[in-house]
């Protein structure tokens, strides 16, 4: 968040508590932003997205909210148009992945056709869950959003990535579990092959119709 906010301001991290949260602790991104915050000597407030509300009626209001992109929505609605609003994954694409094509690789999701197929690629490997972020949201959010039908093909770690020109896209996980360096290279074939690349965040962003809004952030 360097550059994005000064010493003195409040920032709000919404941290929905669901079944993919760990016991008893925050998943990385959250505690990577926390640590940011106070670094930058603002003032941390953390809660969940059913207390959103109560913050903003009972508060002054934040210079930032940063909240996890499943609650995008929701949270959209609550924040007031004058406060800034980003999510978690989008902050660490900005710290270690391909923001810059990112930005241009998410509006492809209005392109895609019948027959497409996406790359997702997961950084870490872990336990798949019902609920899962990267295997099962997202692939139903863009299938509801486009209307078309999507084929998905999951990569995990560094599973080698075998025959690039056959995706429409590529989205990218935010990465907690991988260096900057580990990310451009996974996603370097497919922008050296043209083509388009976005990450969770700013693909449940977009299909929430708050791109300009939660990538803007860093454009001031």
């Amino acid at each position: 968040l360097g550059g994005i906010i000064k010493p003195g301001q409040t920032i709000v991290l919404v941290t929905p508590i669901d079944d993919e949260a760990p016991e008893g602790r925050m998943i990385l991104p959250q505690v990577m932003a926390i640590r940011d915050v106070l670094d930058n000597d603002c003032i941390c407030v953390v809660l969940k997205e059913t207390a959103l509300q109560q913050y903003f009626d009972n508060n002054p209001k934040p210079a930032l909210v940063v909240t996890d992109s499943q609650v995008f929505g929701l949270v959209n609605k609550i924040v007031p148009h004058d406060v800034q609003l980003t999510s978690f994954s989008i902050i660490l694409a900005r710290l270690r992945g391909d923001f810059e094509n990112y930005l241009k690789g998410t509006p492809q999701l209005s392109n895609l056709k019948d027959g497409d197929k996406i790359l997702m690629l997961e950084s870490c490997t872990h336990e798949i869950s019902c609920g899962d972020i990267g295997r099962v949201k997202l692939p139903n959010l863009i299938r509801k959003f486009t209307g078309k039908n999507i084929e998905f093909t999951y990569l995990a770690g560094l599973t080698p990535i075998e025959n690039i020109h056959q995706y429409a896209m590529a989205i990218q996980c935010g990465g907690c579990m991988a260096t900057r360096k580990q990310l451009i290279n996974r996603t370097n074939m497919a922008v050296e092959n043209g083509i388009p690349i976005s990450n969770y965040g700013m693909a449940i962003a977009y299909m929430n119709g708050i791109f300009d809004r939660v990538t803007g952030v860093f454009s001031h």
